[in-house]
């Protein structure tokens, strides 16, 4: 594994995007939220489809700061076939031109966002949705990919190991602490009506927990910040009882599953996009402290004050019997070539 590359990866996606490839060939793609986390994996693998295969597909990204991401991702920020246009996503001028395809990408995941100002977030989601889905009208756009988030269902029961698309889900609308779960409820809603009303196309993505390359390890994430101490040789601190149960998807399955789905999938049906193999946080913790650290780990058993105390684990059969998809990537590969990516050197 000391051997892995971040082209290994995307060599992976190439190939298993292998069917839907001359769908995108030429295509004029807008994506909100490009020079996020899930945006740098699109975009990775878009330049490497095209230096591959010749895709010419051209990549209008909607950002706050083209410089902010020119200075962290220089070779994608040059590249001649993406351009970066500078504006809010709330209310961003509609750039000249023909688009074939959006992909809407951008939401703060914030959880200090969520918990100090939720109606930003909120609004975020919800103006956000509706301006980009405005845009999709006015450019007659063919396909719309909406990345949703496992969120929706609110605090998954815990005698439910994993949550299915057809669970309605257990937020309480009155719980500021529910704005981005309830402002990602309601853009659902928004495709739907964009779909009836205006004949959208719109496939929805409800992502659950990531791994891999890009992710930062300094944000409210368990996974991201196990790795970050245990790099650093510190032991692996889990604050709560560590029972809660969360999965992750690696980067290169997750771009592989958003791509078929913004070519293949049925217009408003919801998909689950994760791993369905649950780990409780302090076995994470454990597995985490052993492959990269010394071994150590603690478990300090405080109360969770998470949104999420319980189970976050997607059932994910029904990408699978629809679109062929499933997970490639181990929890233990993804956890080591995250690290290995952000230069944990094995030692």
């Amino acid at each position: 594994m000391s051997k892995w590359s971040l082209e290994q990866d995307l060599d992976a996606v190439f190939d298993a995007c292998g069917s839907i490839w001359p769908s995108l060939h030429g295509a004029k793609l807008f994506i909100t939220g490009g020079t996020g986390f899930i945006g740098c994996w699109l975009l990775e693998s878009l330049r490497h489809a095209d230096q591959r295969h010749g895709l010419d597909a051209q990549v209008t990204v909607l950002t706050r700061n083209p410089q902010a991401f020119k200075d962290k991702a220089p070779h994608l920020a040059n590249y001649p076939l993406f351009d970066f246009i500078a504006g809010d996503v709330c209310s961003f001028i509609t750039p000249a031109g023909e688009y074939t395809h959006l992909i809407h990408a951008a939401t703060d995941a914030s959880a200090d966002l969520n918990e100090n100002d939720p109606r930003r977030m909120f609004d975020t989601v919800i103006q956000g949705t509706r301006r980009s889905l405005d845009f999709a009208v006015e450019k007659s756009v063919d396909r719309v990919l909406f990345l949703s988030s496992g969120a929706v269902y609110g605090q998954q029961p815990w005698e439910m190991e994993r949550v299915a698309e057809e669970w309605n889900g257990s937020l309480c609308c009155t719980e500021p602490r529910s704005a981005y779960a309830e402002g990602k409820r309601a853009a659902e809603m928004l495709c739907s009506i964009y779909a009836k009303q205006f004949g959208a196309r719109i496939a929805i993505a409800r992502i659950f927990a990531l791994l891999g390359p890009y992710l930062s390890l300094d944000i409210h994430f368990a996974a991201g910040n196990f790795i970050r101490d245990a790099m650093q040789g510190k032991p692996v601190i889990v604050n709560s009882s560590g029972l809660a149960c969360r999965s992750y998807l690696y980067a290169s399955d997750l771009v592989v599953w958003l791509l078929h789905m913004l070519v293949r999938a049925e217009s408003g049906k919801p998909y689950n996009v994760g791993s369905d193999e649950s780990v409780a946080l302090k076995d994470l913790a454990q597995r985490v402290a052993s492959t990269l650290g010394n071994g150590e780990y603690e478990v300090r058993g405080a109360v969770d004050t998470g949104w999420n105390p319980g189970r976050y684990v997607p059932d994910t059969s029904q990408i699978g019997r629809d679109l062929g998809l499933h997970r490639t990537v181990s929890l233990d590969d993804a956890i080591l070539r995250t690290a290995l990516w952000h230069g944990w050197n094995g030692n």
